[in-house]
């Protein structure tokens, strides 16, 4: 039997006792009423993205019969924005009009833009031909060019997606002020034709390299960051091409631009969206948002019902290195393809939308905000070139993400 004191001894246990049991149960309440309040959830996949909106804040047609310096000012592939200069180029994609060019554009911003009167004017100041090494004017089924970035040192990157047998796939650097090609960059042999080949291989006619883009902090290699090349394929390859995948395979590749010979340092996967039936998506552009794996991507649907485009996140931060990948058939559920997030589907958008292609960062709005301009490429018919103008607005801050390679690992193969 016990005593007082071991009565009284017991009861201080038992309280002590509870009084843990009832400080877990507080703690378990106050998290199931943290849960129900407001506060967002955000998952892992999200925190691989930034933080973004795209709002439409301007268009403006160029009508199709404009000229400039007897050139139709039509085709247009690509844009890109020189923030010195405040000027933007874009790329006339076609020669059988003229021979390979780009077109000087001034893009008159409203003030405040605001809903869809933001682009007030599109002048074109001047026009510049593609020069070859010797200096002159390429032939027609000579280049094929569909995408462009502007470099430092006045330096025009331009690829052409070749037509899979006749013209070749190529990366060339150009001057900006002269038009004359500097140098090309090597081209895996996964991207290159091999019409007497055994088997099928390379960029597929009218598929080909169509989208571009370098790191927005990219100098030289002397003066910090090095510059970095990311370039991407409309669709598939021709050996990549498979029956379950519809043509949605397409191959983003990566490009160390130092004071030594270019390197490809890496390839990955990128996997189209499924289109509605009667129509097919392909990568039209890309543009590079920071230095850590995070890009915009531009795809394009055509087909029955018209026209329809995507703006799409990217992360290629644990994505899998492709590179010595021969060919993506069959089941890939090894390949981690980059990450995508939808960003807008523009045929929410109250407007008729043309055959859009080109797509740049532009200058900053007047409120801070990022602008982001698309063009469209009208084939050089007797549609008008389409100018979209939206802003860019940042919300939350992206977890850290796999960063791009600080130092090349092996050259092209």
């Amino acid at each position: 039997m016990m005593t007082r004191w071991q009565n009284w001894q017991w009861g201080q246990q038992r309280l002590r006792e509870w009084g843990r049991f009832g400080a877990l149960w507080g703690a378990i309440a106050l998290l199931l009423g943290l849960s129900a309040c407001s506060i967002p959830r955000v998952n892992a996949e999200d925190r691989l993205f930034l933080g973004l909106s795209a709002e439409l804040i301007g268009t403006y047609s160029l009508p199709s019969d404009t000229t400039f310096e007897e050139t139709q000012v039509a085709g247009l592939s690509a844009i890109a924005y020189d923030r010195q200069r405040d000027r933007f180029y874009a790329l006339s994609d076609d020669s059988r009009t003229a021979p390979p060019r780009f077109y000087t554009l001034k893009l008159d911003l409203a003030p405040e833009p605001t809903d869809t009167a933001g682009l007030e004017a599109v002048t074109v100041e001047g026009v510049t031909f593609l020069l070859d090494e010797a200096g002159q004017r390429y032939a027609p089924q000579q280049l094929d060019p569909e995408a462009l970035a502007l470099a430092p040192q006045d330096v025009l990157w331009v690829a052409s997606e070749g037509s899979g047998s006749s013209i070749p796939p190529a990366i060339g650097a150009y001057d900006l002020q002269t038009g004359q090609l500097r140098r090309t960059l090597p081209l895996p042999l996964a991207f290159l034709p091999d019409p007497q080949g055994d088997e099928p291989r390379g960029v597929r006619g009218n598929v080909g390299f169509e989208a571009l883009t370098l790191n927005p902090t990219g100098t030289v290699a002397s003066q910090g960051e090095p510059l970095r090349l990311f370039a991407a394929t409309e669709a598939s390859l021709a050996q990549d091409e498979d029956e379950e995948a519809l043509d949605r395979r397409s191959r983003f590749l990566h490009y160390y631009l130092g004071e030594g010979p270019p390197l490809a340092l890496s390839s990955h996967l990128y996997e189209l969206e499924e289109a509605p039936f009667g129509q097919v998506y392909g990568l039209t552009e890309l543009a590079a948002l920071d230095a850590g794996g995070h890009f915009l991507a531009l795809e394009r649907a055509f087909g029955l019902g018209g026209f329809g485009a995507k703006l799409i996140q990217i992360a290629t931060g644990g994505a899998t290195d492709i590179s010595g990948v021969k060919r993506l058939q069959g089941d890939i559920t090894g390949i981690e393809p980059i990450r995508k997030q939808a960003l807008l589907d523009l045929k929410t958008l109250d407007l008729r939308l043309e055959n859009l292609e080109g797509m740049t960062l532009g200058p900053r709005l007047a409120d801070g905000s990022q602008s982001l301009i698309l063009v469209s490429d009208n084939n050089f018919g007797d549609r008008p070139t389409q100018f979209l103008l939206f802003r860019l607005r940042a919300g939350r801050a992206a977890a850290a993400v796999t960063p791009v390679p600080a130092a090349p690992p092996a050259p092209v193969s």
